[in-house]
């Protein structure tokens, strides 16, 4: 009897994996905490894998939504998951639009084709540059708190991701036209598995007029380096999400930086690249989408753009 109890205990806990999905926190990271920390401390099974209950997996949520925030992990990991909620709670926005409590609705309900009319018709009445950036960049900071909050799962998360980059892929596809200088290269480093970003830049830049060379997410230092010379670009651009830490984001972008032509600029944005403390030289760190057109425009006025250190 006591084994079977046993058996059923050990199936409700979580592999290493699992929790990586769950929580956003990669497997290398949640060692390095158990190791440094204390926290997660999760028992082995016979075969020695790592297995995490539920209430560690609900703390590394939000661990991960203060880190999010700015918060060092040193400062986190000794509080109680009641402490730590309460810390969320204090910086929580609580007002949400219309179309935001409704798309959380649909998602919620599984009423995905619905969704995707909703923002569809958003997209046709406000044009993608407002789509962009008052619509969806709003929308994927909304789900992932949901997420983080583990008010949505993740395939309820994905499902979201599907629908919003195939209308930015339709807008992209509609509002391109032939293309003109800069000619820049759009990516993702391997582990970054979230494109959305780098697709929302990717609009903005069409919209600009900008040649547009997109690969996708999750491409090595050594064949964006490839991609750049073989495409000739002036730019390449990298959106980094909160997943990576600030020594992740230097280090990523002091290597491609070492690949690449000096003629080439280096451009980066988003959540992960706005905590890292040091940007190498010769990268431009853009604080917003709002920063992409103007960018641009300087580059074009120039005849290259002011790669500075955060600037």
């Amino acid at each position: 009897m006591s084994k079977t109890i046993e058996t059923n205990v050990t199936a409700t806990l979580l592999g290493i994996a699992e929790v990586e999905r769950e929580t956003g926190v990669s497997k290398d990271q949640l060692r390095v905490w158990e190791r440094r920390y204390g926290f997660p401390s999760p028992p082995r099974n016979p075969y020695g894998e790592r297995r995490y209950s539920h209430a560690e997996v609900a703390k590394l949520r939000l661990v991960r939504r203060l880190m999010d925030r700015g918060m060092r992990p040193g400062r986190l990991m000794g509080l109680t998951s009641e402490a730590l909620e309460a810390l969320a709670i204090e910086g929580m926005e609580v007002e949400r639009s219309v179309l935001q409590d409704l798309a959380l609705y649909l998602l919620k309900t599984h009423q995905t084709a619905q969704l995707r009319r909703e923002l569809a018709q958003t997209l046709m009445r406000d044009g993608l540059f407002r789509f962009v950036t008052e619509t969806a960049a709003p929308l994927v900071s909304m789900v992932g708190q949901a997420w983080m909050r583990g008010e949505l799962r993740v395939f309820e998360e994905h499902l979201f991701t599907e629908i919003l980059q195939g209308l930015l892929r339709g807008g992209i596809g509609q509002g391109a036209g032939p293309g003109g200088a800069p000619r820049i290269l759009l990516t993702t480093l391997p582990q970054e598995q979230h494109a959305l970003g780098v697709l929302m830049v990717e609009a903005l830049c069409t919209l600009e007029g900008a040649d547009c060379v997109a690969l996708g997410p999750q491409t090595p230092v050594g064949d964006i380096a490839a991609a750049a010379a073989a495409k000739d670009v002036d730019i390449v651009a990298l959106s980094f999400s909160s997943n990576f830490s600030a020594l992740q984001v230097s280090e990523g972008l002091e290597a491609l930086r070492s690949g690449l032509a000096a003629s080439v600029e280096l451009w980066c944005g988003g959540a992960g690249a706005a905590r890292a403390k040091r940007i190498p030289e010769g990268v431009r760190c853009l604080t917003g989408l709002e920063d992409i057109g103007p960018a641009i425009n300087q580059w074009r006025t120039t005849g290259k753009g002011q790669a500075a250190g955060g600037a």
